[in-house]
């Protein structure tokens, strides 16, 4: 240790005051690496500049300036700072850049479900291509059949429901047609505008060829069904079989029935072109009136011709299929 160390009573020497160069006054130190005037000047401010002891450990009287190690410790954690990787800057987070990431989250689980469903089917993994493309050619031809079996099915469903529509009309229309051969046949009553036509004797009994001569006349103009009623009410249906005979007396007999006079012929068609029928000149009514009888003829709205026949029985005919 050297005598300034034990002077000094700390084992280190004072500082040293910087020394002014000599040179004429007022004139800069002509040295090329002389310090500037100024930074020696006792007027500058500055942090006093305390002397630390080489590593070294030499008692040399060599000196470290702190001033100058604090300044560049500063300068280099205000580098280390401005760098990019210095530490995470405060940015704000849009809302498009959330969904995004959500998004990808959301991918990213179901990726990794998919692959351990996948990769937990022992079935599916332990099967060979070739026998995988069978499976998917076994399930298109599958497929095919199922959709071949619909398209059946959906045409039978069409076939069912035309038949059904075409039975439910050609049942109306049998419905229809045996209604009309039933009034035909006088198995029906029937009703309808018509009229009412009377043949009231005079001093000969109305016979039965006049009665058929009305009857004709009748059907001749449209009539389609007719009944004849007698003075005791009795009645008989009037068909395409039907015939008139003269009984006893006053008495005319239709189709075994007898009955008395007068005699009123229920008649059901076109009331006007039925009046013109009977009207005719040298008619039913000319004829009837010349035998001193009379014929009444009226309109009736509604005809109602209630008598029926007997459903003939046929031994002979047959229909033609």
């Amino acid at each position: 240790m050297s005598d300034e160390h034990r002077e000094t009573g700390t084992g280190w020497p004072q500082p040293v005051e910087p020394v002014r160069p000599v040179g004429p006054a007022g004139e800069p130190d002509p040295r090329p690496d002389a310090p500037d005037a100024d930074e020696l000047s006792p007027l500058v401010p500055g942090e006093p500049s305390r002397e630390q002891p080489s590593e070294s450990g030499d008692d040399d009287g060599a000196t470290v300036n702190l001033a100058e190690v604090a300044s560049a410790e500063a300068g280099s954690s205000a580098q280390l700072s401005d760098s990019p990787s210095a530490g995470p800057v405060g940015r704000k987070v849009s809302p498009a850049g959330v969904m995004i990431a959500a998004l990808l989250a959301l991918l990213g689980f179901t990726l990794v479900v998919q692959l351990k469903t996948t990769s937990t089917d022992p079935t599916l993994a332990a099967t060979r291509q070739e026998d995988l493309v069978r499976i998917f050619s076994d399930l298109d031809s599958r497929e095919k059949r199922l959709q071949q079996d619909i398209e059946g099915l959906e045409d039978s469903q069409r076939q069912l429901r035309s038949g059904e529509q075409g039975r439910q009309a050609a049942l109306e229309e049998a419905t229809k047609r045996a209604d009309e051969l039933g009034i035909l046949a006088g198995t029906l009553p029937a009703r309808g505008p018509g009229l009412a036509v009377r043949f009231e004797p005079g001093g000969k009994p109305i016979r039965a060829d006049r009665v058929l001569d009305a009857v004709q006349e009748l059907r001749g103009a449209g009539a389609e069904a007719m009944q004849i009623s007698g003075g005791d009410r009795a009645s008989a249906r009037i068909i395409a079989s039907t015939y008139f005979l003269d009984g006893a007396g006053d008495v005319l007999v239709v189709d075994g029935r007898p009955l008395t006079g007068p005699y009123t012929i229920t008649v059901i068609g076109d009331p006007e072109t039925m009046r013109t029928a009977l009207n005719i000149p040298g008619g039913v009514a000319a004829s009837v009136r010349g035998d001193g009888g009379n014929v009444s003829v009226e309109d009736r709205e509604v005809a109602e011709v209630s008598a029926l026949h007997a459903p003939l029985k046929l031994e002979h005919a047959r229909p033609v299929s």
